[in-house]
């Protein structure tokens, strides 16, 4: 069995000059970004000795980062702010916004159905549901 020594903290790692965990920490840091999306089989990540950086690519003279972005944020301000954020970073580079996913919407509250009174099947003509607990209830709906 290999040891590693003592010394060996995880180091930024560095490819073609781009700090790839100072970019994934910057991008997270965003408001807008759920994460970063290394997208399906981790196609879009930074491989590093032991480790990778997913949803970061550094190649062509290019930055590509990938994300998840929250929910009712405007992509094209997401992806300026983004890119806005990591010049100091990057440099003269390009960089790449993909926004892979957008997280789902927040929860709507369920209606909330006074006790004790019955709500209506859909469609024209149906009889009315049945109260939870009475005889014949069913939660689906079905007879």
């Amino acid at each position: 069995m290999t040891v590693p020594p003592a010394d060996s903290a995880p180091r930024s790692a560095v490819i073609d000059g781009i700090d790839v965990d100072a970019v994934a920490a910057a991008v997270r840091g965003c408001p807008g970004v759920s994460g970063l999306d290394g997208g399906p089989f981790s196609g879009v990540a930074s491989y590093l000795p032991g480790r990778k950086v997913e949803g970061i690519v550094v190649r062509d003279g290019r930055v590509i980062v990938q994300i998840r972005s929250r929910w009712a944020v405007p992509a094209p301000e997401l992806a300026a702010v983004i890119t806005v954020m990591l010049a100091p970073l990057t440099g003269d580079r390009p960089v790449d916004v993909v926004i892979a996913d957008i997280d789902d919407p927040p929860a709507a509250p369920a209606p909330r159905v006074p006790p004790g009174t019955a709500r209506s099947r859909p469609g024209p003509g149906r009889p009315p549901l049945e109260q939870p607990g009475a005889p014949g209830f069913s939660p689906y709906g079905c007879e």
